[in-house]
């Protein structure tokens, strides 16, 4: 815990690994924030923040986003009022470079607390990220073998159509694997240096994986 009372939770694993269910179900166990770069990047684009702008620039350019633009995004993100006991961190950071960024950012308040590895696979991980299924209206996430819709292709919640993103399809999946052991995979050394990396087994059930989860964080 930080010195003022500030929780913050990074988690790891490669794409596919549960990070964002995960979060989502620590979010309502712990009473912290999921803070996903994707959702930040949506929000400061939707609502042409300064940082949104700067950053379409970036994409409309066919260029990625920088480092700082990106940082400075999750900066004012932690800034909000409910993130005010801390946050779980998903997708962020990506980097070295945003690791100590993010190091520096949580200082004030103890620092990280901890950093949770999700492993599984990966052809694990393949398989659950080809099989996911998306629903255009509402967003929901389903899955063809582990959570399908009802109706196969329509969602439950609102009968929208499911579809598949294209960063789910088989041809992008093994470059996201990629992209993710050249720049991500290193916080796993970053952090076990530290001493903050608890390694968890992603191949369990996700209640199984929560509990699990649950436990180490509370030790």
């Amino acid at each position: 815990m930080g010195d003022k009372g500030r929780t913050f939770i990074v988690l790891l694993g490669v794409p596919g690994a549960g990070k964002g269910t995960q979060a989502r179900r620590l979010e309502e166990e712990l009473g912290l924030p999921q803070i996903s770069t994707g959702d930040i990047f949506r929000y400061n684009l939707k609502y042409e923040t300064p940082l949104g702008l700067l950053a379409k620039g970036y994409m409309d350019a066919g260029d990625l986003v920088p480092d700082d633009v990106t940082i400075r995004m999750v900066a004012d993100r932690l800034e909000q009022d409910d993130c005010v006991s801390g946050a779980l961190m998903d997708g962020f950071p990506r980097n070295l470079i945003q690791a100590a960024a993010f190091d520096a950012m949580t200082a004030p308040y103890g620092g990280v607390t901890a950093a949770p590895l999700i492993h599984i696979e990966d052809e694990e991980a393949i398989q659950r990220i080809t099989g996911r299924r998306v629903c255009r209206v509402c967003g929901a996430v389903y899955h063809i073998q582990f959570n399908p819709p009802q109706v196969s292709g329509v969602c439950d919640v609102d009968g929208g159509e499911l579809y598949q993103r294209d960063d789910d399809k088989p041809e992008t999946v093994r470059n996201r694997l990629y992209v993710y052991y050249k720049q991500t995979s290193p916080l796993v050394g970053y952090y076990f240096a530290k001493g903050l990396l608890r390694e968890v087994d992603g191949a369990q059930s996700i209640e199984q994986v929560q509990a699990t989860l649950l436990n180490v964080l509370a030790a």
